[in-house]
């Protein structure tokens, strides 16, 4: 019986149309997922699938199996590999051969032959040039971020040097009722010891009490004009 030979480019060749490309498969994984129907999901029908929530399917889950966050990457890919946008009013996508529950079906989707090297580069190009200007947008958004701080800080500078101009002039106030309050508690020392009675011609000391509190007064007022003068410097 006469052999047959399979090349290893035959092999290869089989093995490609056998196996559905990750894409596909990961595609699939996703809308299949009921963990995700709240972002991706079938339709009714189960002949199309639907992104509910393209702004929380790029953030969160492109990411984790294609290894970027960019929705119209997405896009493009799908329409590489036949599928349509098939409603106006939601992302929603069909491809004759991707349907709920006939996962075998992904092995005969082939990527558009036309699909040019020179249409990849475009494509990239044009997602480089997302990527810049969301980077753009974001370094705006951080310069106007600091700018805003930058005017609420003066603000409050400005309502903190009011307030500290505010209690520099109610020590001072303070400072000069004690000082006025000293002056009459020396006065009224003075005349009192005008009035000790004499004896021959010497003032006699019978108030030293009264002294020592009135002494003990002026220190504690002399006390409290030194703490008052460093707490308003």
């Amino acid at each position: 019986m006469e052999g047959v030979v399979i090349s290893e480019k035959g092999l290869l060749e089989c093995g490609r149309k056998c196996t559905p490309s990750p894409f596909l498969l990961k595609t699939y994984m996703l809308v299949e997922d009921p963990i995700t129907d709240g972002v991706i999901s079938w339709n009714d029908e189960g002949t199309a699938f639907v992104v509910w929530q393209p702004a929380e399917f790029a953030r969160d889950i492109l990411p984790t199996l294609f290894k970027h966050s960019n929705f119209s990457s997405f896009v493009r890919q799908l329409n590489t590999y036949g599928f349509r946008k098939v409603a106006t009013s939601r992302w929603e996508f069909c491809n004759e051969r991707f349907k709920k529950g006939e996962r075998e079906l992904l092995s005969e989707i082939r990527r558009r032959k036309a699909w040019s090297n020179k249409q990849q580069q475009t494509v990239q190009n044009q997602d480089s040039d997302e990527d810049q200007r969301s980077s753009s947008t974001s370094s705006t958004s951080g310069y106007t971020n600091l700018v805003d701080e930058n005017k609420r800080l003066k603000k409050e500078n400005v309502v903190l040097n009011s307030e500290l101009t505010s209690m520099k002039r109610k020590c001072k106030e303070l400072l000069d009722l004690v000082s006025i309050h000293t002056k009459k508690m020396e006065e009224e020392e003075a005349k009192d010891n005008d009035k000790r009675p004499m004896l021959f011609g010497v003032r006699l000391d019978v108030q030293q009490g009264e002294r020592r509190i009135k002494r003990t007064r002026a220190e504690i007022s002399e006390n409290a004009s030194i703490l008052l003068s460093q707490s308003c410097k």
